[in-house]
């Protein structure tokens, strides 16, 4: 008898598929083989193959196979093991693929019903990239030339990067900056030319970073003049428990979540069914937030 792999032991692209697998047969109440052909460009023998792998050897009792609709259906007892169940893990299959949707002829997922609005494209060149990740990887300082909007002209800094950050609008790198002589965000898409990776290792790395280091919640409650019916609804949308809604930061990143959240601390909404949202513990944020 063939023994039962466990789901570390699972290969990366196998994993992929089985995750699609639980994503659309959950979510979409159907799943065919044509889901696996047409997202990972494998036959129609192939695709069968994964998916009575995925029965026989993890989860048996997750689908049931039927006749009238040709594709398996969740059974009553389904349990993801390669995802959670929660809608994030369908809609982010939506976004992944929403670029490559028109071109792919027939795919059963709910693009038509679904649009994604886009950020601008901040492309960051492969040369850019790569020493950055090299210095983070290995402590090493980094020269390079930045330009922001008090210094429009590139001006030569010594860095010593930790670690990568995407806001959701655009990735910066925390680093350790010689000149100023603190750690500080430097976004990618105002780097110019290509950075020299120098060979000596840092003495200022993430351990000494406080802010980066130091974690804080932020609060998020409905603005406290909505009346208490509004308050009701702005809770189920956020899943708020006991009225807020605790995000787990970095001091570092506050106000990047506030910005994810439409939170301007400097500027309330005159009218409390625009501003939606609040921090309740603007106070304890504000050292991390913006002069």
């Amino acid at each position: 008898m063939k023994r039962k792999q466990s789901i570390e032991q699972v290969r990366w692209d196998l994993a992929l598929r089985y995750r699609l697998i639980e994503t659309v047969a959950w979510w979409e109440g159907r799943l065919t083989t044509g889901h696996l052909m047409q997202s990972f460009g494998i036959s129609r023998q192939q695709a069968s193959k994964d998916i009575n792998t995925y029965i026989n050897e993890h989860a048996s009792k997750n689908l049931t196979y039927d006749k009238k609709i040709k594709g398996y259906v969740p059974s009553k007892a389904f349990k993801p093991l390669f995802i959670d169940d929660s809608a994030s893990a369908y809609l982010h299959l939506l976004y992944q693929n929403n670029a490559r949707a028109p071109h792919i002829e027939g795919l059963a997922l709910a693009y038509a019903h679904t649009k994604v609005l886009e950020v601008p494209d901040r492309s960051i060149k492969a040369e850019i990239l790569r020493p950055l990740l090299k210095a983070c990887r290995d402590h090493l300082r980094l020269d390079i030339d930045y330009v922001s909007l008090n210094s429009p002209d590139p001006e030569g800094r010594t860095i010593a990067p930790h670690t990568l950050v995407y806001t959701g609008m655009r990735w910066h790198v925390r680093a350790y900056c010689e000149k100023n002589r603190e750690y500080r965000d430097f976004v990618l898409s105002r780097l110019r030319g290509v950075p020299d990776v120098r060979d000596d290792e840092t003495e200022n790395g993430i351990d000494g970073d406080d802010v980066w280091n130091t974690e804080v919640a932020v609060i998020i409650k409905p603005d406290e003049r909505l009346t208490l019916a509004q308050k009701a609804i702005i809770q189920t949308d956020f899943g708020m428990v006991d009225g807020q809604l605790e995000i787990p930061s970095r001091q570092a990143l506050v106000k990047y979540v506030l910005q994810r959240y439409q939170i301007d601390p400097k500027n309330l909404d005159p009218k409390p069914e625009a501003q939606q949202i609040v921090a309740g513990n603007l106070k304890e944020l504000k050292p991390w937030l913006y002069d």
